[in-house]
Formats: C-alpha cells, sequence, structure tokens
C-alpha cells in the first residue's frame, strides 16, 4: 500500500466522488479524514462537519486533525441553483457558488500547506469540473467561472509550493451520476438529451466516482512527484469531441 503512513483530508466526502476518493486511499494505506457540510454520511462513514467557506471554521479542522500530506479538495457544487439569464442572477448567488467552489480551495490549501512545507512533501489535488474547460451544462455562469478558477489556482500554487516538495493538482470530471443532484440533472435531459450526451462521450458510457478516485491515487502517490500545476480532464474523451 504505497500510501501507508500518510495523513489525508478529503472534503466533499459525504457521498459520490468524495467518498470515492476517501475509499481509495483508504484502501491504498492513507488514513483518511472525511470531511462535508453534510451531518453524516451516506454510507454511514465517520465524517467531520464544516463549513469551509468560513476561515475560522477550516483552520479549526485542520487544527483538530493535526499535520496533513495529502488534501483532495472535492466539495463544491451549485448550492441548490439552476440556470437562469445573467441579468436575472442576483450579486449574492453568484458570490454563493464561488465560495463554495473557488473560496473552499484557497481556504483548505492555505490551512494544509503549513505542515506540508515543515515535512518537505505534500499532496495537493483539486476536484474541479468539465464545466470549467468548456460551459457548464447547468447554464450557471459563476459555476463554470469557480471551476475554470481552479485551473488557475492550480497552476499558481504549483509554481510557489514545488520548491518545497510540494505538488499541486486538478482533476476536470465529466458528468459523473455520483449523487442526487446529478441523477436529477441526468432525469431533466430525457431520454433524447441522454443518448445525445453519451454519444459525445468517446468511450460511450458515463463515468463513475471510481474513474476520478484513480487519478487521484496516481496524483497522491510517489510516482507523481514530477507532475505539477496540471489540470488532467478524466471525462471518457468527452473534452474531444
Amino acid at each position: 500500500m504505497s500510501l501507508a503512513g500518510r495523513v489525508a483530508v478529503v472534503t466533499g466526502a459525504a457521498h459520490g466522488i468524495g467518498g470515492a476518493i476517501a475509499d481509495a486511499l483508504a484502501a491504498d494505506g492513507a488514513k483518511v479524514h472525511r470531511v462535508d457540510k453534510e451531518p453524516a454520511a451516506l454510507d454511514g462513514s465517520p465524517l467531520t462537519a464544516a463549513d469551509l467557506a468560513d476561515p475560522v471554521a477550516v483552520s479549526d479542522l485542520f487544527a483538530s486533525v493535526g499535520p496533513v500530506d495529502i488534501l483532495v479538495h472535492a466539495a463544491g457544487g451549485v448550492v441548490g441553483q439552476v440556470g437562469r439569464p445573467l441579468e436575472e442572477v442576483p450579486a449574492e448567488a453568484w458570490h454563493a457558488v464561488l465560495a463554495a467552489n473557488l473560496t473552499t480551495s484557497f481556504l483548505c490549501t492555505r490551512a494544509a500547506v503549513p505542515a506540508m512545507k515543515q515535512r518537505g512533501w505534500g499532496r495537493i489535488v483539486l476536484i474541479s469540473s468539465a464545466a470549467g474547460l468548456t460551459v457548464s451544462k447547468t447554464g450557471i455562469q459563476a459555476y463554470t467561472s469557480a471551476k475554470a478558477g481552479q485551473f488557475g489556482f492550480t497552476r499558481q500554487m504549483a509554481h510557489e509550493l514545488g520548491p518545497f516538495g510540494i505538488t499541486v493538482n486538478c482533476i476536470a470530471p465529466g458528468f459523473i451520476l455520483s449523487n442526487p443532484t446529478t441523477q436529477v440533472q441526468w432525469d431533466s435531459y430525457g431520454p433524447d438529451g441522454q443518448r445525445a450526451l453519451l454519444a459525445g462521450i468517446a468511450t460511450g458510457r458515463l463515468g463513475q466516482p471510481a474513474d476520478i478516485a484513480n487519478g487521484v491515487l496516481f496524483f497522491a502517490s510517489e510516482k507523481s512527484g514530477w507532475v505539477t500545476g496540471q489540470v488532467i480532464a478524466i471525462d471518457g474523451g468527452s473534452a474531444f469531441q
């Protein structure tokens, strides 16, 4: 188990992609702290609830966990919003989505970095979205903007933290049917829309949370020590259609 002895924090771990990532890291030997805004994981796994957009809550969280070797930030989402014309989007709705996705990336990374610097080793993986590479299927302007912002943050942090033995990388998942929100989205497409979405995926299937977890395992491993500042689309080839 290549991650034996490593300590990891996985945010957004109550279900779906984050839950699969936490499971994969634990199976590879890491001690995993699962964090989410939800009070409990869907599968009953131990979970720490925290508002990751609150600087004090994030500082308290990492102080309670102690030194961390691996941070996987999978928390985020559309915070219950739906797509609507830009002129109808209130400023507070815009800021809420940016806070949930981009601000949380900053706060969690900032909290994890000091211990990584002391150890001279660290792995940070941000889970973004294909929406940041193209457009969001939800039509939510703030969501695609926040996800694209994670790419820039990844590259900047890779440059800043590389001299300390810390790598920073990002995964942009394609459509993953992984939780109640994505199930509602999938159902909303109807049979014709579902067929069209599948037709645009080179591998001809929807992604699974394990597909994203496999990418995280590489970025978290010793084997990826000379890979940093990268954004990889794990999307079955849909980015190339």
